[in-house]
């Protein structure tokens, strides 16, 4: 199993509880029946995404998911274990999807709460589609005159651009954004943002309003455009 923060920080709360040893407190919560477990209905509304929406993006529904993760022993691996392990075992899965299946997973098993990393800290998840065609719609979020025609003056700094594909940002106050984009049809494209590692909820509800602010003004500019 791998070693990371998440699990040491589980390891030590059980032994306050029990009493245990590291060792024996770390050999009862690698196995799988002693993390938290859910009714498989409530898996969805935990999770924070519909299983038809989940199912649709990835090909698996909540209890797929997991059933698969849980095989792959990854109630002890970290968030970007588990992001990894879904974007190299199967396919269909994007950069996008593979972290809010993590984040769904992490929440299932009890974690997380809703909208915080294992860490403590919190991410905003915000998706529109637009109509634009792709290249458009990059082009919108890594080219500063554009951006600035529905986004503003925001002091951000460009990390990494992959044409066609995402942009990486530093944010003002030092936080990361990455956006990814994905072709939807003709004329038609999808921006999918994460803005991770905000430190509180207050925070992170803030920016999330924020985003949706910014999203609206992003469709109302693409349908001027177009």
């Amino acid at each position: 199993m791998p070693k990371n923060k998440d699990l040491k920080r589980l390891v030590r709360s059980r032994m306050q509880k029990t009493g245990e040893s590291y060792t024996t407190a770390r050999r009862h919560l690698t196995k799988n029946d002693q993390l938290p477990s859910l009714p498989v209905g409530k898996y969805a509304e935990v999770a924070g995404m519909s299983d038809a929406a989940v199912q649709k993006a990835t090909g698996h529904t909540w209890t797929e998911w997991v059933k698969r993760l849980d095989a792959a022993h990854a109630h002890a691996m970290d968030h970007r274990d588990i992001a990894r392990h879904l974007r190299e075992t199967y396919d269909q899965v994007s950069p996008w999807w593979a972290q809010s299946v993590t984040v769904g997973y992490e929440r299932i098993k009890g974690l997380r709460e809703a909208g915080q990393r294992r860490g403590g800290n919190f991410d905003v998840n915000k998706s529109k589609t637009v109509p634009l065609a792709l290249h458009d719609l990059y082009r919108a979020f890594s080219d500063v005159r554009l951006r600035r025609q529905w986004m503003g003056e925001v002091d951000l700094t460009v990390r990494k651009n992959n044409v066609d594909k995402s942009v990486r940002w530093k944010w003002e106050d030092g936080t990361p954004v990455e956006v990814y984009f994905w072709e939807k049809g003709p004329e038609k494209a999808q921006a999918q943002l994460q803005h991770r590692e905000l430190p509180t909820k207050k925070a992170a509800e803030a920016t999330r309003s924020e985003w949706t602010e910014r999203f609206e003004a992003l469709a109302r500019w693409a349908k001027e455009r177009g």
